[in-house]
């Protein structure tokens, strides 16, 4: 109702004004039969006002968000109204001052633009006034934007009328030569990428905010790769979806990670036609309490399987998972199942009770160090269930079985690699001996999945070091959860039984280089503000574990002779 009330008020002061302009605002000079009219007019005037209004819901707003929606409703309203207000004059014959017309209007327009943005304006002022306060009392972090796009137009903009944040914005970074120089939301355009070293320095900056998410892969890559060294903390937006969706605020801002320095884009998979070949069907995944299969129960669950059979030694994992996938799908007819792979009369029970029509075999163990101190474990539940799984499924007809392996059952140098190398020739043989079509999915480190490097290197840091590196030597490839199950859904559906799928997955990353990398980008100097532990295991440094010959020589005659030769 306020509003409404100054509404009317502006539409009195306005055409008042324009009869006063034309007189040199002496309000004597005017004469009786314009008073007249202009009084005659004013209640038409209002009302065709108000309603017109009330139709472009310009009383509906909450003005003190408002923007270029409200200000184009506004011009849409104006637009309407003339027609109105040409028919009103026609209709009652005023004999009015032409001017008085044309200008009464625009003085109408600009005052219910002011009053709209007024508050806007005022609550903008009294943010800036106690940010400047809030600069004098305590240091604020003095930010680099690196992207003069959409995100960081956004970006600059909350962070300037943000009384919740103690952050100036001193200057933004973009390798378009014809921005620099140019002003965004205020702020000076100073250069493009080669120059964040230099004006990081100039402008004392503390953060560095990557809002470029549209750009992936090599190009981002380079760009973090110059940021890092200037040992300011950096954070970056999501991503672009969260633009278009109106999304983009300093509360989605997240601190850069070692994945946006890895060089390539993730990997996109269209899944449709390999979910849509599990549509009713009856799918089983054995460890899918784990980060594999439990994304992998995700995936399956959206194609509307016959039956999703979770099958987990671990409760609290296999509940987790499932009180999950109750909430998502409610219709989905869900088996939670606790077994080991170990135990044969376990698993072929499960299987000759459900007759699963695919089997996904994720349940494994995969702690490099744990496995080098407990070899019999890693064979006994690595390969021993690998085997009984894929007796099971070879005697009750399962049409695919597909392993979950890894790229360390390449040239193997420790035990948990060997072990997956003796799965992959388990599975192998398994399909030269029955209808089943077996196929083995080999992929690198998995980030994000429990015991990855990643969050160890980060809880490191958060705890104040050591950052613990086995050996500076070690290289390794790493991909995603969702590239992983991209990869073993795809597997299962291309498979004709006896092949091994790998996932290109770009260059390999240094371990020693990852780590350092991350303390950079949290805002720390390696070897300075840590002093890194590196824990150099002999065992680990040798070209091969000692004992792997021993153990696959004890181990393999008791599956098949023909494991033997292969090994």
């Amino acid at each position: 109702m306020n509003i409404l009330f100054l509404d009317v008020i502006s539409v009195l002061v306005s055409y008042l004004a324009a009869l006063l302009l034309r007189f040199d605002f002496v309000f004597s000079s005017i004469p009786r039969e314009y008073l007249d009219g202009y009084m005659w007019s004013m209640p038409y005037w209002v009302i065709i006002t108000v309603v017109v209004f009330y139709g472009f819901r310009l009383y509906h707003s909450i003005w003190r968000f408002a923007g270029m929606d409200e200000a184009k409703r506004i011009i849409q309203a104006y637009i309407a109204l003339f027609f109105p207000y040409l028919a009103g004059t026609i209709v009652m014959d005023l004999h009015m001052p032409k001017s008085y017309y044309f200008v009464g209007y625009v003085f109408n327009l600009i005052l219910t633009v002011g009053v709209r943005f007024s508050y806007r304006l005022v609550r903008s002022w009294i943010t800036s006034k106690e940010k400047e306060k809030n600069e004098q009392e305590e240091k604020p972090d003095r930010v680099m934007v690196i992207g003069a796009g959409k995100a960081g137009q956004a970006l600059i903009k909350e962070m300037k009328i943000s009384s919740h944040l103690n952050t100036k914005v001193c200057c933004v970074i973009d390798d378009n030569p014809n921005k620099k120089g140019r002003l965004l939301e205020g702020v000076p355009i100073v250069g493009n990428r080669y120059d964040i070293v230099d004006k990081v320095k100039e402008y004392e900056i503390t953060r560095i905010v990557y809002a470029i998410p549209a750009t992936t892969g090599k190009n981002r890559k380079d760009i973090l790769n110059l940021c890092k060294d200037t040992g300011c903390r950096m954070q970056t937006v999501p991503g672009t979806y969260q633009i278009l969706n109106g999304e983009v605020s300093v509360t989605k801002l997240r601190d850069v990670e070692i994945t946006d320095l890895l060089g390539r884009a993730q990997v996109r998979v269209n899944n449709a036609e390999i979910l849509e070949a599990l549509q009713g069907r009856v799918v089983m995944v054995t460890g899918g309490g784990g980060s594999i299969g439990s994304e992998l129960c995700r995936q399956i669950a959206k194609s509307d399987p016959k039956m999703l059979i979770i099958f987990d030694i671990y409760e609290n994992n296999a509940y987790a998972i499932q009180q999950e996938l109750k909430r998502k799908y409610p219709d989905l007819n869900l088996v939670t199942l606790i077994g080991s792979v170990r135990n044969t009369r376990r698993v072929g029970s499960v299987i000759e009770t459900y007759r699963p029509d695919v089997i996904y075999h994720a349940a494994a163990h995969k702690h490099v160090p744990l496995m080098e101190d407990s070899p019999n474990e890693a064979i006994k539940n690595n390969v021993e269930g690998t085997y009984k799984v894929a007796q099971a499924a070879a005697q009750w007809g399962v049409k695919k079985f597909v392993l979950i392996s890894t790229d360390k059952a390449v040239n193997p140098t420790n035990i948990m690699g060997a072990s997956k190398r003796l799965c992959e020739m388990v599975v192998q043989m398994m399909n030269r001996q029955s209808d089943t079509d077996f196929v083995a999915v080999r992929f690198g480190n998995v980030l994000g999945s429990n015991g990855s490097v990643i969050p160890l290197f980060k809880k490191q840091i958060a705890e104040g070091g050591p950052v613990t590196v086995t050996d500076k030597r070690i290289i390794r490839y790493f991909m995603t959860i969702p590239e992983a199950v991209s990869l073993v859904l795809q597997a299962s559906y291309y498979a004709k039984g006896g092949e091994i799928f790998v996932l290109d997955m770009g260059d390999p990353v240094k371990i020693d280089d990852m780590a350092r990398n991350l303390i950079r980008l949290s805002g720390f100097v390696p070897d300075e503000d840590f002093k890194e532990k590196l824990e150099l295991l002999d065992r680990e440094s040798r070209n091969e574990s000692p004992r792997i010959k021993e153990i696959v020589a004890e181990i393999v005659p008791t599956y098949h002779p023909d494991l033997e030769h292969q090994a």
